[in-house]
């Protein structure tokens, strides 16, 4: 390659590393006869030569006892945005899925397996979620999604944003007694955020919040059952429900349908998280997006940057229009 640039060896070994005292035509010449002799670059070996893995590490927090076949899918939407984002600037994504305390590992940058980690998933892992945190005091180059700790370098969802998205919707829709149903005393504080935006919408239409519908429930779909059954039962007037995640308004969906109360004419149904399989519930669900691609890019960024360049911050949300919420009213 040398030969065909017409330099030294060392010329062509700093060009293709993109030292600064190679000039662009010097450069250009080595790129072309790179091209013409088939040669690419091995970054990986190149960044290990600096010191560097090329690797990022992608930690998924499951629930002690359930396997990753029960993480919640919206974590797996995010895990496939922040592997892109990884790729895109030139990372290889090592994932591990991990929920026993005996498991826990989160050391990856202080043993040079990796230039910097993501945590994502469930906030009820306690265990986990402390190890993490004490990990974070103990090195940069860890970013968080869905801790419950503010503590930490993190990056999450606009929630009161989107808890105001889904209130002018319904209002739009003519719906008037909204109720949001969702724990904003869980540790999943995004919760609390979304009934904040919630309520600050509701004041801001004119309309009376009320206190957040909790219910109990092996997991969030019967949570959304559970919840509607509540309301029902406590004689509760409403026409528009907002929940704090996909999961609850499935479920509620379901026992809507069970009880012959009509979505979207008698009641509106906004949810949280953008989950595909709510395309196919019955009616498909309205429901409140992050932008996941712009959640990876932001997830990986943060990992990769110092900890004082390390705001927090926020991915911005969007509508996605389905079927469970009546057309707006001209």
């Amino acid at each position: 390659m040398a030969e065909r640039a017409g330099v030294s060896q060392s010329t062509v070994s700093r060009a293709l590393a993109g030292s600064e005292t190679i000039t662009p035509a010097t450069r250009r010449r080595v790129e072309l006869a790179a091209e013409e002799l088939g040669y690419h670059v091995n970054m990986r070996a190149a960044g290990l030569r600096r010191g560097e893995t090329g690797t990022i590490a992608i930690v998924v927090i499951g629930r002690e006892g359930q396997g990753p076949a029960a993480i919640n899918p919206f974590y797996y939407s995010l895990l496939g945005s922040t592997c892109a984002a990884a790729a895109e600037r030139g990372y290889e994504a090592l994932v591990s899925f991990q929920a026993k305390p005996e498991e826990l590992f989160g050391h990856y940058v202080a043993r040079r397996q990796a230039d910097g980690v993501v945590v994502i998933g469930t906030a009820t892992n306690h265990a986990a979620w402390d190890y993490f945190r004490k990990c974070a005091e103990d090195t940069e180059g860890i970013a968080f999604w869905g801790s419950p700790f503010d503590d930490s370098v993190w990056v999450r969802s606009d929630n009161r944003d989107g808890g105001r998205i889904a209130v002018e919707r319904l209002v739009a829709s003519g719906a008037r007694q909204i109720v949001f149903v969702g724990d904003t005393a869980s540790s999943q504080r995004q919760f609390r955020e979304r009934y904040d935006g919630y309520r600050s919408a509701m004041e801001a239409a004119g309309l009376a919040p009320v206190d957040a519908v909790v219910s109990e429930g092996s997991d969030r779909v019967s949570q959304g059952r559970n919840a509607v059954a509540q309301l029902v039962g406590s004689g509760a007037r409403f026409d528009g429900l907002f929940f704090a995640c996909d999961a609850m308004a499935l479920g509620a969906l379901e026992e809507l349908a069970a009880r012959a109360i009509d979505v979207p004419n008698d009641v509106g149904v906004i949810g949280f998280d953008g989950l595909g399989s709510g395309e196919f519930s019955s009616p498909p669900l309205t429901t409140v997006e992050p932008d996941f691609a712009q959640a990876g890019m932001l997830l990986i960024d943060t990992a990769l940057a110092s900890q004082d360049e390390c705001p927090e911050r926020r991915v911005a949300v969007h509508l996605v229009e389905r079927a469970s919420v009546r057309r707006p009213i001209e």
